[in-house]
């Protein structure tokens, strides 16, 4: 089998790429040098002449408050773009992996997101992530949707990377406390991913950590792990305006995973355990 991986510079793609040469399976990792996914030319030429199985798209523009300025690039990326692979895929007949996000969702309420809920985006972002689906949807039948959300990884910038930077010059932190998730690292997602696309289970699925947190509970497991003496204190997300409105419920329901004979990811703070250990090992932190 051979996968080709886009975004292979971010903190997914990385991870993705390693996890399938591990399992011996040929991987090709591109980012914007090889492949300009906005290009509909250039996706055509690189994907064909990889002539892969499948594709595991893990390139996005993804700068939430950014996106509210930039919404044509936003949506060129996540939209145009993905629907330029899609229909490469189409043609050779191949599968498709994308990556999506809870953003998709109107981020209300407090239960666990369904794959198959109403999508009502709450911001450019979102909306964008959401045409990328629809064009994925529209275009193919083997296709994996996994949407995922709050995101760290060791190649990258992240929540976790920030607060210990911030945790090194500063004895007190505030941090948002009303907006609820699950934390997840790319190194568990890969795998996730990589066995999905060793199967024909397609379909929408949700992929986290298990577990649930704020972000405040989530920094104050960070300084804990990491044994920094750093004081957090909860506020609101009112306190912390932002351009793009940001969903207070980012729970997800991974019910499908398990009916589809998937493994379920780790904890999050397990996950988290073995983050900070890796940043540790590689001199990072």
């Amino acid at each position: 089998m051979k996968v080709l991986v886009t975004g292979v510079k971010g903190q997914l793609g990385y991870d993705v790429v390693n996890e399938l040469e591990k399992r011996g399976i040929e991987a090709v990792g591109v980012d914007i040098d090889e492949m300009d996914i906005t290009d509909a030319a250039s996706v055509n030429k690189v994907i064909k002449d990889t002539n892969p199985d499948a594709v595991i798209h893990c390139a996005a523009y993804t700068a939430v408050d950014a996106a509210e300025d930039n919404v044509d690039i936003c949506r060129k990326v996540n939209a145009t773009g993905t629907e330029n692979i899609a229909k490469v895929c189409k043609e050779l007949d191949c599968k498709m992996v994308y990556i999506s996000t809870d953003y998709v969702f109107d981020g209300e309420g407090e239960r666990p997101w369904e794959p198959d809920d109403k999508q009502e985006p709450l911001n450019v972002y979102g909306q964008t992530k959401y045409e990328g689906e629809l064009a994925v949807k529209n275009t193919l039948d083997k296709f994996f949707i996994v949407r995922i959300a709050w995101v760290f990884g060791v190649n990258g910038k992240n929540f976790i990377k920030t607060m210990l930077n911030l945790g090194k010059t500063r004895d007190s932190l505030t941090v948002v406390n009303d907006q609820f998730g699950s934390p997840t690292y790319t190194y568990d997602l890969a795998r996730l991913l990589v066995d999905m696309v060793l199967t024909e289970k397609y379909g929408f699925y949700h992929a986290t950590n298990e577990g649930i947190c704020t972000w405040y509970e989530f920094a104050c497991e960070i300084f804990k792990v990491a044994g920094m003496d750093v004081k957090v204190a909860p506020v609101s997300a009112s306190e912390y305006p932002a351009k793009a409105k940001r969903p207070s419920n980012s729970r997800m329901s991974k019910e499908k995973l398990t009916q589809n004979g998937f493994e379920k990811l780790p904890t999050w703070q397990d996950a988290l355990t073995r983050y900070i250990d890796t940043l540790k090992e590689n001199g990072m932190f």
